[in-house]
């Protein structure tokens, strides 16, 4: 089997899958399962061999005419180079385990049928936008991940917050794809073709008119679909969607897919210095702003979502200062403990008995009973840190490191200031970072809060899921040596700088969240529960920061009293409440752009019932009291009709009589 040919089955295998699930699901049920792990696992399987038929040697690039368009062609495209095979490994893997996982963790879900299905689907997509090379097929995957999302944030449509974060995530990722499906016209429009190579091509040679516009155009895309600022919002509410799906999403699909984008056109956006520029910044508010956010969440899940929304501004920073080994580098790596991460979130959400609720603050005894998902998702959490000899340590540092490099001013064509911009934010963002994985541990494993009922071990298949991303999550980063030729030649090997300051800041990061843990566990035990301090000598931060939140939901089916011993309370201080509701973005977009367009509306459905209504009902009132007045006068009396006769005849002599003696005047 060739390489081409072992290519093209990789996104049709799931495609197959799905499809056959759709039909098969209800009528017979014991395939379901195979249908979904099989086909996945098998395209799993083909992305190793396409990597390693592919290696370091030069692209595979193949085209056929799709249709005649009149102008620009589209064409189905295959484009393979090192980068590009070592992503679709990451889908294959992360989809496979995302599958078999699920078999566990949603075996008494009715739904599971059309579930796996859309997860085959959204696989599929996905790899057809990395191995692509046309900008029209790109797309096609690009909207089918978007369609994808919707029914699987929405899986649980029975309530109320699945149903918003469905729709959410929908129109908030379909405002970016908007001028992004204006970019990409454009950028054909100049360049005279959707094909990739060929798009670079006339960058090289100076070809584009507009690279600036089409770089920002593009740039809105990525925002929504990488959920970077300010289009960020829809991604912690999707954790409404059953946690499987949160993973996948995360970790290898959708939010990777506007990285890759920009890493595969990045001399689009490396032509205009202002495009960087506003790449960098972007990236900088999103880490920084995430980070931030993430240290005053209380759901797990949340938690790890704005993780994410973070760690894509490592990649995008990466990206903004011109070097995509490091950002495809830290993409790999992120996804792999990413996915651990959510995957061992569902194994603790799963011992409470609960699809997606996961009170940091209501959660005790859990290490002893998932010794399992307890050290992987430690050993994760440490990559996440960027602690060594850990992958997220070698990844984090690359994209520092080439921060540095553009910084100092030894990055062609990149410009100083969104070094500077990368490098100082991702500094900070590595503070947060180590703060918000530090607290996540102590809460979840540490925490004081009541323990919830034990709902029976955790099935095999979701257990045996977090060993298998835990080997790539600890060895990843030993594969830095080899990287560089696998992507553009440039050293992924962390510099003695970046490696000293990001680890010594991440040190400081997780000692200063401990010993505010242990400062507020030691308050806690002097208070009683649920009381607020009240003393002469105590400040009112400090009567907040233990008071119990008496309407919190309850963790799990156990009704208790949340852990007062957060460690976010009091490092954010007055912030907290602010970075808890993500600073309030989504009420500002609701009252610029949400009430307005309701208003709108209002005036629209006003004027229509009350103007246009009104002018119809008018046409049609006229003619009905005509009828009316002429029913009237049908009343079946021959004397009648004779009286009303000769009256008429009367009228008409006087009339002509006064018209006769008017003209003889």
């Amino acid at each position: 089997m060739t390489l081409t040919t072992t290519a093209v089955l990789v996104p049709l295998l799931p495609f197959l899958g799905a499809v056959a699930g759709l039909l098969l699901g209800r009528r017979a049920p014991g395939f379901v399962r195979p249908l979904a792990v099989l086909p996945t696992l098998a395209a799993a399987a083909l992305t190793v061999a396409v990597a390693l038929g592919q290696g370091t040697g030069p692209a595979t690039d193949l085209a056929t005419g799709l249709t005649p368009t009149g102008s620009i062609p589209i064409e189905l495209a295959l484009h393979i180079d090192g980068f590009a095979a070592l992503i679709a490994v990451l889908v294959g893997v992360v989809a496979t385990c995302v599958q078999i996982y699920s078999t566990g963790y949603l075996r008494d879900d009715p739904r599971y049928p059309s579930y796996a299905a859309l997860v085959s689907l959204f696989t599929s997509a996905m790899l057809l936008v990395v191995y692509t090379g046309d900008l029209m097929l790109l797309l096609v995957g690009w909207e089918v991940m978007g369609i994808c999302s919707y029914f699987l944030v929405g899986h649980y449509w029975e309530t109320e917050a699945a149903r918003a974060a469905s729709l959410k995530a929908f129109l908030v990722t379909k405002l970016g794809d908007v001028p992004f499906l204006f970019g990409i016209f454009a950028l054909a429009a100049d360049a005279g073709t959707f094909r990739i190579t060929g798009i670079l091509g006339s960058v090289a040679a100076g070809g584009l008119d507009h690279p600036t516009l089409i770089a920002l155009l593009l740039l809105a895309g990525v925002a929504g679909k990488s959920a970077q600022f300010p289009l960020h919002t829809w991604l912690p509410d999707a954790m409404a969607g059953p946690t499987p799906v949160s993973a996948l999403i995360h970790a290898a699909t959708m939010v990777a897919a506007g990285v890759y984008l920009v890493a595969r056109l990045l001399p689009v956006f490396a032509a205009s210095a202002a495009a960087l520029v506003v790449l960098a910044v972007m990236a900088a508010l999103t880490m920084v702003g995430s980070g931030l956010a993430a240290l005053a969440q209380d759901d797990i899940k949340r938690v790890l979502a704005y993780s994410t929304v973070g760690q894509l501004g490592y990649m995008l920073g990466a990206l903004a200062v011109g070097d995509r080994g490091a950002a495809v580098f830290h993409l790999i790596s992120h996804g792999a403990f990413k996915a651990l991460l959510f995957l061992g979130a569902g194994v603790i959400i799963h011992a409470a008995g609960t699809n997606s609720l996961a009170a940091m603050s209501r959660m005790s005894g859990l290490a002893r009973r998932i010794p399992d998902a307890y050290w992987t998702v430690t050993v994760a959490l440490l990559a996440l840190a960027a602690i060594p000899p850990f992958a997220g340590f070698f990844s984090k540092e690359a994209v520092l490191g080439a921060a540095e490099h553009a910084a100092t001013g030894h990055a062609h064509g990149v410009p100083g200031a969104a070094g500077w911009t990368v490098l100082v934010s991702g500094l900070l963002t590595a503070l947060l970072t180590a703060a918000y994985a530090t607290r996540l541990w102590l809460l979840a494993f540490k925490g004081k809060g009541a323990e919830a009922p034990d709902h029976g071990p955790q099935p095999v298949a979701m257990n045996a899921v977090l060993w298998v991303l835990f080997v790539p999550t600890v060895a990843l980063g030993l594969a830095a040596p080899f990287l560089p030729g696998w992507f553009d030649g440039r050293s992924l090997a962390p510099t003695l700088t970046t490696s000293v300051l990001g680890t010594g800041i991440a040190l400081v990061g997780g000692l200063v969240t401990y010993a505010a843990w242990r400062h507020t566990t030691a308050l806690a035990a002097r208070i009683p529960l649920g009381a607020v301090v009240a003393a002469p000598d105590a400040t009112p931060a400090l009567a907040e920061e233990v008071a119990i939140d008496t309407h919190a939901p309850a963790y799990g089916d156990n009704a208790a009293a949340p852990d007062p011993a957060d460690p976010g309370r009091l490092l954010l201080g007055p912030l907290q409440r602010h970075a808890a509701v993500g600073f309030h973005l989504d009420a500002v977009y609701s009252a610029l752009f949400v009430r307005p367009v309701r208003a709108a509306a209002g005036l629209v459905r006003f004027l229509d019932r009350e103007v246009v209504d009104t002018y119809v009902r008018g046409a049609g009132a006229a003619p009905r009291l005509l009828g009316a007045a002429v029913r009237r006068a049908q009343t079946g009396n021959v004397q009648t009709y004779l009286a009303a006769l000769l009256a008429g005849s009367l009228v008409l002599a006087v009339a002509a009589v006064l018209v006769a003696t008017g003209t003889g005047a």
